[in-house]
């Protein structure tokens, strides 16, 4: 029976649900392989330890055993026993990031089973499997692969119903109603099996059918209650833990909505189209052979190509893969600290940033190298060579890369420690629309988008990974390196105004450290400024750039055409130049109406023409010296210029105090009522650092004493008298209000202690009472 499961599902494309926890176990043994390569380790758990999985299934089914809440309970069920077409797991996998182990929640249609079609019950397993994730801030991993919302119908009433002709000679006249017999109504009607509700036709006796209710369940609209449930989980789910969708095979229907709503997506490139309707039905409803394929409405060159699919995989193996890595980057449990890897074989965090366009001459070049670094293909005999990038060695994985591509976004670690990462595409790239087969005079549409701007598209790319990022509670390195937003009459209509306020929108809602940083020949202009500009989330957001960057709100020709027009230039030429200067002395000292003049005035005319170009470049100059990073320090617009060659180890630094802080800080806000911001916070613990002899202002100083048994023991006592001061407040707060009641409160509190035979603390509750009446007397 389930070598006849394997091989229905392997004919629609994709793996046997009960599959997956094996496929997850090859994955592990292979990414512990690349591991211990790449780092030069030889710890590595046994392959038999690598992964534990317990099946989920609903409480009320004959199998069920232990209980783990939220109506789950555990089985050891065979694999092909479900009568759920929905399977889930609880499973816990070592990976290098947690070799202990980590768990996760694991939910996959069965689509040998009813289609993998969503009813009622698969509807509440998905639904109690997706709280109990949420609710242990679990990573949730859906496995999708199903038809869609279950369709039905009542089979009794099937075999039992009778139509009323308009003329019984002849039924091609049409009809007027069904009905039932009253020996069959008595059967099904509401006195027996309550499968239709039916109106007595006196002349005709029998029961006209109004109402078809079926015995049976999952038959229409109780599954779209159902789906509307996951979908509303969903979303919770996105917002309050780690959700990555992973799509084996076609997904239709309410199956589309929940990979939509859980908005991180794999997607396999065969067969696994992410549908709202089948392109038959389709071609039915527009009544021609319009579509060919599922694949034109859903596959990935559709999905891949709007944002939808974040990342595509050839087979089942390489989604798993890509789901292992995909949360190799972020915490085992929401509210953990971030998981730190090892750095690769011949990596360190104390090195320099080697890649630099302008010390090797590039004009045009790929900026996902300022991250990665660039890898030098050895030639025979000879091994390969690696110019160092800004992350560690391998860690950068580009997400989205289909769409909106003046953008990439991706996740990458920076001294083991994972960061969300965002940079725009310096080179101008090709953007397409597709032609519908559905409108004959449709045509494909390809276009150009300039590197360096924000079109609608590249801001909502930039808007989601944000709050993509912030989700996953990576910090975030913003390389910001844009000219501005497109303005021209499309984008604008195309909501480019709009898209822009969601990255402001996803910024003030970011609670991780976010360092907006200017590359090298980088430059932040105009609108492109204003939208990341450090105030706009004060406590979590710093902004730096590199001694060659550039800030302005225009370039420096769009300034000097506003604000050293021609008349300024000849202005700065008549002060400067020493020929023009004497021509003009000359000039003075003759008739103004005389051939001298006019010959002098000619002079100078000619000189002016002939130095306007030089000095057009000397204005472009002078504006360019307005925009340098020395008057971005001396306004206070960013927080320090750090070159680039040293970037990677002063931002490791600073990532590292910034977390080890705010964890402090949130710790403090959490403890009373009295701080309230983590800004507060950090100015309470710069007090108690200096007391302690640490800088501030050094990244590595603050760190060590945080991390130090000193620094440990000086912050908790700060957060014993934090929340000593608070309770004291509350206590005086509510004495103002009513004291008796606190009087009252006292000597309750007194009373239970000694009832629950703390004699100790109870008495000492009572002397301290004692020693303050006594104080105040």
């Amino acid at each position: 029976a389930i070598d006849a499961r394997r091989a229905r599902a392997m004919a629609l494309g994709t793996t046997f649900a009960y599959d997956y926890p094996s496929i997850f176990k090859r994955a592990l043994q292979l990414e512990w392989r690349k591991f211990c390569r790449e780092s030069g380790s030889k710890d590595r758990p046994a392959t038999a330890t690598l992964l534990t999985s317990e099946e989920l299934i609903l409480d009320d089914e004959m199998e069920a055993e232990d209980s783990v809440g939220f109506g789950l309970c555990l089985t050891k069920r065979a694999p092909e026993s479900n009568s759920v077409s929905m399977v889930a797991w609880r499973m816990n996998m070592k990976t290098p990031q947690y070799p202990d182990g980590r768990d996760v929640i694991v939910i996959a249609n069965d689509i040998t089973n009813k289609a993998g079609s969503f009813g009622t019950r698969e509807d509440e397993l998905f639904n109690r499997a997706s709280q109990m994730a949420r609710d242990l801030g679990l990573p949730r991993l859906y496995i999708a692969a199903n038809s869609g919302a279950r369709i039905g119908m009542a089979d009794e009433v099937k075999q039992a119903f009778k139509v009323k002709f308009f003329n019984d000679e002849d039924p091609s006249k049409g009809f007027d109603y069904l009905y039932v017999t009253p020996e069959d109504y008595a059967i099904l009607g509401p006195d027996g099996r309550k499968s239709l509700i039916g109106e007595y036709i006196p002349l005709e006796k029998h029961y006209k059918v109004l109402d078809v209710i079926g015995e049976g369940r999952d038959l229409g609209v109780e599954n779209l209650r159902g789906s509307g449930t996951i979908a509303g989980e969903t979303s919770r789910a996105y917002d309050e833990t780690f959700t990555l969708t992973y799509v084996s095979g076609r997904t239709v229907g309410i199956g589309a909505y929940l990979v939509r709503l859980g908005q991180r997506t794999i997607q396999k490139g065969t067969n696994a189209p992410i549908l709202l309707t089948g392109y038959s039905a389709l071609n039915s409803l527009m009544g021609r052979e319009v579509y060919t394929s599922n694949l034109q409405l859903g596959g990935t060159k559709v999905m891949y190509n709007n944002g939808v699919t974040h990342q595509c995989v050839r087979n089942d193996l390489e989604g798993v893969q890509a789901m292992l890595n995909w949360i190799s980057y972020v915490p085992a449990r929401k509210g953990t600290p971030l998981p730190v890897s090892r750095l690769t074989l011949g990596d360190k965090i104390e090195r320099s940033v080697d890649f630099n366009p302008l010390e090797l001459g590039l004009s045009e070049f790929d900026p996902r190298l300022y991250l990665t670094g660039q890898e030098t293909e050895s030639k025979e005999g000879e091994s390969s060579s690696w110019t160092s990038g800004f992350f560690d060695r391998g860690s950068f994985t580009e997400y989205l890369a289909g769409w909106a591509k003046t953008v990439v976004v991706g996740r990458a670690r920076l001294g083991g420690i994972p960061m969300g990462v965002i940079i725009s595409e310096t080179r101008t790239v090709e953007a397409k629309t597709p032609a519908d087969p559905a409108t004959p005079d449709s045509q494909e549409r390809v276009w150009q988008q300039a590197g360096q701007v924000w079109f609608p598209d590249s801001a909502y790319k930039t808007s989601q990974a944000i709050s993509d990022f912030n989700k996953e509670e990576l910090p975030l390195m913003l390389f910001a390196n844009w000219r501005g937003f497109s303005g021209g009459q499309r984008d604008m209509f195309d909501e480019v105004l709009k898209f822009g306020s969601f990255i402001v929108d996803e910024l003030v809602k970011y609670e991780q450290p976010i360092f907006v940083y200017i590359p090298p020949t980088g430059q932040l202009r105009g609108g492109a400024w204003v939208v990341v500009d450090p105030t706009i989330n004060a406590e979590v957001m710093e902004m730096y750039a590199d001694d060659n960057a550039r800030g302005n709100v225009l370039e420096p020709p769009g300034a000097v055409s506003i604000k050293f027009r021609q008349k300024d230039v000849l202005a700065a030429m008549k002060r400067i130049d020493p020929v023009i200067k004497n021509l003009y002395e000359k000039l003075k000292e003759v008739e103004p109406s005389s051939d001298e003049a006019a010959i002098l005035k000619a002079d100078i005319k000619a000189r002016e023409v002939k130095l306007l170009p030089v000095y057009q470049q000397i204005a472009i100059d002078f504006a360019d010296l307005h925009d340098r990073p020395g008057r971005m320090t001396a306004k206070g617009v960013i927080r320090e210029v750090v070159p680039w060659k040293s970037s990677r180890v002063y931002f490791y630094n600073r990532l590292r105090r910034r977390l080890a802080e705010d964890e402090v800080a949130q710790r403090l806000i959490d403890a009373g009522d009295s701080i309230n911001k983590l800004s507060e916070a950090r100015e309470q613990l710069k007090e108690l650092s200096e007391e302690c002899g640490a800088k501030w202002n050094d990244d590595i100083s603050v760190y060590n004493w945080l991390m130090s048994d000193e620094g440990k023991a000086q912050v908790g006592e700060c957060i014993a008298n934090v929340v000593g001061s608070s309770v004291v407040s509350q206590v005086m707060k509510l004495g103002h209000q009513d004291p008796n009641a606190v009087l009252k409160g006292l000597m309750g509190l007194i009373t239970e202690l000694k009832s629950q035979g703390k004699i100790e603390e109870s008495d000492a509750l009572v002397q301290k009472l004692r020693a303050g009446v006594t104080l105040l007397n």
